[in-house]
């Protein structure tokens, strides 16, 4: 019998609403570790989007690198924590209030596009959701993504409990494939951001430069 397909949050907004409703940063106001590792990898003052952002941990410190950023993400609450955090570390980021599907995804616009922990997508949203991040790429421009894998499931330490949200190197490798891939690596670490990702966990880390022409 084939797994029974996850459709995601039935009310995504509201879900992520609630929980961003309180005064902490609920993954930190650092940015992602694994991003910060990959600095060298995005021009200074070229143009990076941020994919469902969230309270803005990652535009932020994105910003603070010299680079134009624009964001977006699902969450009212988000946005606005996210607005805040920028304010407070005196950068400019264009956060936008929107969805996968009503972002306005311009062709080749981006120098980079950074995705940390969007493991919200179902399949079928994430297959559109990805295909139009490399849309959204210049040529020779970069995706860095990070996620859990399924072995995920057994820390327990973050992240969807759904097996088909998550990703396995086959997965990246396959969806991915018509880019250089530059490095798609799965491994284990212990992660401290904030009270949502915090322990051991399972994860998978991709870079993918996007080929001229």
């Amino acid at each position: 019998m084939p797994k029974r397909r996850s459709k995601g949050f039935a009310n995504p907004a509201q879900t992520w609403d609630a929980r961003f409703s309180t005064d902490d940063y609920i993954f930190g106001t650092a940015p992602n570790v694994w991003l910060a590792q990959h600095r060298d990898l995005l021009p200074a003052g070229g143009r990076v989007l941020a994919v469902a952002d969230g309270e803005g941990r990652n535009s932020v410190w994105l910003a603070q690198q010299g680079m134009q950023v624009d964001a977006f993400d699902i969450s009212p609450v988000g946005v606005s924590k996210a607005t805040r955090l920028a304010q407070q570390a005196n950068v400019q980021v264009n956060y936008q209030v929107r969805d996968v599907d009503n972002f306005d995804w311009k062709v080749g616009e981006y120098d980079a596009v950074v995705a940390i922990f969007i493991q919200f997508a179902d399949p079928d949203t994430r297959a559109t959701l990805f295909n139009r991040m490399k849309s959204a790429l210049k040529s020779d421009g970069v995706i860095l993504l990070q996620g859990y894998t399924p072995k995920q499931l057994d820390y327990k330490t973050g992240g969807p409990p759904n097996l088909d949200h998550l990703y396995t190197e086959e997965l990246l490798r396959d969806i991915f494939g018509d880019m250089n891939i530059l490095e798609l690596q799965a491994y284990e670490a212990v992660l401290r951001e904030g009270m949502q990702h915090s322990g051991q966990s399972a994860l998978v880390g991709l870079v993918a430069r996007k080929p001229f022409g």
